[in-house]
């Protein structure tokens, strides 16, 4: 399948960690983008999402704003990707 998961977070947010260990131990491939450093991917997820809130987790063409295990499963499973 060719759906991709993206990981919207900073170095120094603990959830974003919290988040990406919790991919890496599903063996989900993701891509990383650091809000920090592209401001124009920072942007795009509050546009997005209407919050600046990190972690923000794109699996497909969902967007799940935290570290919400329950919605992160659920979009995988949605995508096929576990």
């Amino acid at each position: 399948m060719n759906s991709t998961v993206t990981v919207y977070s900073a170095t120094w947010c603990a959830f974003c960690k919290m988040a990406k260990e919790y991919l890496a131990s599903k063996d989900v491939a993701y891509k990383e983008v650091d809000i920090d450093h592209d401001q124009t991917a920072a942007m795009y997820i509050v546009n997005k999402t209407g919050q600046a809130g990190i972690p923000v987790i794109q699996i497909g063409d969902e967007f799940i704003v935290g570290f919400d295990r329950p919605k992160i499963d659920a979009a995988l499973e949605d995508q096929k990707i576990t």
